[in-house]
């Protein structure tokens, strides 16, 4: 491996393609050193020495495996990418400092000036801001197709788009696209299509069975799972991430070890992690629908949401946000805000910690009242990212908050 240890994901001891999720997560890790250590170590250094003149030749050409910098790959990084490969079920992957350098240097790797590129209407405030206001100074256009509308996809669709890009479920409005469909419907054209998976994380959803070309991660939310550490990871098709890599070597978004060592342990912990989340928002969701003070109470594995059915085929769980939209807009919203009490007021989410947040002033503030509008995003509209603390106590403390 050049740039990394090793393309392709080094397996688990005693695994095979039976291996559960859960399994895979603790047991694969980097080679034990001559220490025989039990937890793999931290390896703090920029660069790695060569055995000769050859060996560094060879290495830079790509030619033999190995480490040269720690921008380019470390046995950390790559530790933390081999278990996400095998846990997504991809073919390579990178490592990058954060979610929006993940999102970024996806699309960058692989679109010139003239290129076009789908995405769908419902996506996070950052990236709506590199489809809008960055790409566009490249010359590379974009379109927002209708996640309810099939035919709109179709009919945006044209012969120098690059690449499809979606949220599902989306932040902070938890809309859902069928990936089966729409991975089709991109194969059929010679279109990757990119997923941004950082909602439902591998154990609940994985894009690349259902046929998209990559997953993307910000493992700062439920990988990390502890509001510890920021970090990206793009997982997929060998040959795109070969340009991603090839992007980030000479752009510099690289995660660092020490993230990459927290991020891989975490991992470890993420299935029985999510399977709290998701207990917690469920009955979080079910207790809250039909409360006075709410509009509505939005949750994927609710009956009452629009694509429960849907959710309840692509996704083994309805994951760890709920969105309540309150009756009274914005100054309800901060009424609610200024009374939670043992419940976090916060813009990250995924953490062991109950989040709320207000996207309309803060992750969604730069969308125009039309373009939240047009995503379902409210003045109203509140994002819980259910922690892991006992569900009565969360519930509890909303309760008060919503009180008059």
């Amino acid at each position: 491996m050049s740039e990394r240890a090793a393309s392709t994901p080094q397996p688990a001891p005693r695994s095979d393609a039976t291996a559960h999720f859960e399994t895979l997560a603790i047991r694969a890790q980097a080679p034990m050193s001559p220490e025989h250590e039990h937890s793999v170590p931290l390896y703090l250094t920029s660069s790695f020495r060569f055995d000769d003149a050859e060996h560094a030749r060879a290495l830079f050409t790509e030619e033999v495996a190995g480490n040269i910098y720690s921008r380019y790959s470390n046995p950390n990084t790559d530790e933390f990418i081999n278990k996400l490969c095998l846990l997504e079920g991809g073919e390579d992957g990178i490592a990058t400092a954060s979610g929006m350098s993940a999102v970024f240097t996806a699309i960058a790797a692989r679109v010139s000036s003239g290129d076009h590129v789908l995405a769908s209407r419902a996506l996070f405030g950052s990236t709506h801001q590199i489809f809008t206001r960055i790409l566009p100074k490249w010359g590379v256009t974009s379109d927002y197709a209708d996640v309810s509308d099939p035919s709109s996809w179709e009919r945006l669709v044209k012969p120098n788009t690059k690449l499809i890009f979606i949220e599902t479920p989306s932040n902070p409005g938890l809309e859902l696209i069928d990936l089966e469909w729409l991975g089709a419907f991109a194969k059929a054209r010679g279109i990757p299509l990119v997923v941004d998976n950082c909602f439902a994380t591998p154990y609940l959803q994985r894009p690349l069975a259902l046929g998209a070309a990559i997953s993307i991660h910000s493992a700062t939310k439920y990988i990390d799972g502890q509001g510890r550490a920021l970090g990206g990871a793009i997982i997929g098709d060998r040959d795109y991430i070969a340009d991603c890599r090839f992007f980030a070597r000479h752009t510099g978004p690289a995660m660092s070890a020490f993230n990459a060592w927290l991020l891989s342990k975490s991992l470890e912990t993420l299935a029985v992690r999510m399977d709290r989340h998701c207990a917690n928002a469920l009955s979080l969701a079910k207790h809250f629908e039909g409360h006075p003070a709410l509009e509505s109470v939005r949750y994927p594995f609710l009956p009452s949401h629009p694509q429960h059915a849907l959710a309840t085929r692509q996704m083994s769980q309805g994951g760890g946000i709920v969105v309540l939209v309150l009756k009274g807009g914005l100054e309800a919203g901060r009424r609610f805000l200024d009374r939670v009490r043992m419940v976090s007021h916060s813009a990250n989410l995924g953490d062991t910690r109950t989040i709320v947040t207000h996207p309309a002033s803060t992750t969604h503030s730069k969308l125009t009242p039309a373009e939240r509008q047009a995503v379902a995003i409210s003045d109203g509209l509140i994002r819980v990212s259910v922690g892991l603390e006992h569900v009565a106590d969360i519930i509890s403390d909303l309760e008060q908050a919503l009180g008059s």
